[in-house]
């Protein structure tokens, strides 16, 4: 496993749509072990595939609920409720921004192995699966963000809601 570079805002990688994974071979599989020494070394409860400049539809996903997600080809079928809240992202290092959100949601999704799943995750967990599919696509948080960005420190002298 190794820790990869995490692609920072402005790099054409994160704007583009990823292709879907056809067969998991032993470079992909590399590629999701690397994503969670990755993600775990930033300190973050997602991360997608463009986001270590990898243009496949796979995000990994820790909230640290005892269950880390690895999400292969996802897709969200059902979305409800509402939650607003500040948003941070690895590709944007020191920044967040209040994002409104479902505050439910039901994901189809294969896993490692290629068998389909449906995972439902609500508050934390829907933001996350939210906001790490939306990489798969070229959105950035920073793109739905209510009322602009502000730096993380801004953010601790606030009240602001997780």
């Amino acid at each position: 496993m190794a820790i990869r570079n995490i692609r920072v805002d402005g790099d054409d990688v994160l704007r583009k749509k990823c292709k879907p994974v056809e067969k998991m071979t032993e470079r992909l599989s590399e590629l999701i072990d690397d994503m969670f020494e990755t993600m775990y070394d930033a300190n973050g409860v997602g991360l997608a595939a463009p986001q270590v400049g990898v243009l496949r539809r796979i995000v990994v996903i820790d909230v640290m609920d005892g269950n880390p997600l690895t999400l292969i080809n996802p897709e969200i079928v059902e979305a409800d409720g509402e939650q607003t809240g500040a948003e941070g992202c690895l590709s944007l290092p020191g920044l967040q921004g209040d994002v409104t959100r479902p505050n439910h949601v039901v994901c189809k999704a294969l896993d490692r192995d290629m068998n389909p799943i449906t995972v439902e995750g609500e508050e934390l967990l829907a933001r996350a699966i939210c906001h790490e599919l939306d990489h798969l696509d070229g959105i950035l948080y920073k793109d739905l963000a209510i009322d602009g960005l502000y730096k993380v420190e801004e953010a601790d002298e606030e009240d602001t809601e997780e």
